[in-house]
């Protein structure tokens, strides 16, 4: 380089000003996303910090919804059932109630307002606790069913939190396979009679259990493809039921079809969404259980194995998770009286977990359609 240049660059280094950084005044802390309403030095508030703790549902309060004292009143409680020996495919499930926890901890009840209606369900009228798992042993199915009985009917015979609103609390089941819906359905007949069953599934489930369960012994025969049928039998669900997301095949297709119709089901396919679009598949729904109390049991099979891979009994050609999320939210209005969400078996998710945020927001719709619309109930007292 030239003598003249050289003195020119070393004239400019010595001119030029370098960009100054100025520092906050408090550094070194990252404020928790809930941590809003402190009063304390912003970013010294520890007490609401999202993935820190004991994990719950949406980050809600834990209550222990089964103890023999009383507990802080709810209107809304989340309970897990981890069970998975009444399946016919692959087991897992047992975990799901944790894996959907997981999936829900980005939620949280500060930071849930609606781009779609502007609403937080968590915000408005209801008391939404988590009362973690139900104690369920996992070497007899039959002694477990009575303990998740047991389970359902402490937690709804509780007084709700806003009994101006409705006197009895809702309960939304994290499974679990599909045979833990069968005790809630009981519960829910406790206090608002036979309800109509909107059933989210790519399989029947209203197998006799003579067929599915091999006629070996009644203990067999109670699995997650019988439950429906099993329901009916006891009177838990009107004519009026509906599955949704149908797919799978069937053993017999002139017995299968008609037993399940006798059972009180009709049958929207997965492929019929492509006829008639979410719009009509809403509007059939909808019209299909006006005027009855609502119960809606959301198998996560009812999702592609794209979208939702963690499962016992996956099959091709279902649902997107944008699709069944806005058929849920097309049912607004409806009276819900419990739901559910079933069949997640973590260990075949990918490292996304794919699917456990899937069910996890499948679990805020269903908050969001009981806040919606408040359903007084019969109070009872039996445990």
């Amino acid at each position: 380089m030239a003598p003249s240049l050289l003195v020119l660059a070393s004239t400019l280094a010595l001119t030029t000003t370098a960009r100054e950084i100025t520092f906050p005044l408090i550094a070194g802390f990252q404020q928790p996303l809930t941590g809003y309403d402190s009063g304390l030095v912003p970013g010294e508030d520890i007490s609401a910090a999202l993935y820190a703790g004991l994990t719950t549902y949406a980050n809600l309060p834990y209550v222990h919804c089964l103890s023999n004292s009383s507990v802080e009143p709810y209107d809304i409680a989340i309970v897990g059932a981890p069970f998975d020996t009444g399946v016919t495919a692959r087991p897992g499930a047992r975990f799901g109630p944790k894996g959907i926890r997981d999936g829900s901890r980005r939620i949280s009840p500060q930071f849930s307002y609606s781009v779609y209606n502007g609403r937080n369900f968590f915000r408005e009228w209801a008391t939404v606790v988590d009362c973690g798992d139900a104690p369920l042993t996992f070497l007899d199915n039959t002694v477990a069913l009575k303990q998740l009985d047991k389970t359902h009917r402490v937690i709804s015979a509780r007084r709700a939190a806003n009994t101006t609103v409705a006197k009895v609390p809702r309960i939304i089941t994290l499974g679990g396979d599909h045979t833990t819906t069968l005790p809630a359905l009981r519960s829910t007949f406790d206090h608002w009679g036979a309800v109509s069953v909107i059933h989210f599934d790519s399989h029947l489930d209203t197998w006799d259990p003579s067929v599915l369960g091999g006629g070996l012994s009644h203990y067999a025969g109670v699995n997650h493809g019988t439950f429906l049928h099993i329901a009916h039998e006891e009177g838990l669900v009107l004519n009026s039921s509906w599955h949704a997301g149908i797919r799978a095949p069937v053993s017999n297709p002139k017995y299968d079809l008609k037993h399940d119709k006798a059972c009180g089901f009709q049958i929207v396919r997965a492929r019929d969404l492509d006829k008639i679009g979410t719009a009509g598949v809403i509007e059939k729904l909808r019209k299909g259980v006006e005027g009855t109390k609502v119960y809606i049991s959301v198998d996560i099979d009812v999702l592609d194995p794209a979208f939702a891979p963690a499962t016992g009994t996956a099959e091709v050609g279902g649902w997107t998770t944008r699709e069944l999320l806005t058929i849920l939210d097309g049912l607004s209005g409806a009276e819900v009286v419990g739901g559910d969400v079933v069949e997640v078996a973590p260990i075949y998710d990918n490292p996304g977990e794919t699917t456990a945020l899937a069910a996890a927001e499948v679990v805020h719709s269903l908050i969001g359609l009981m806040v919606d619309t408040p359903v007084k109930g019969k109070v009872s007292t039996s445990a």
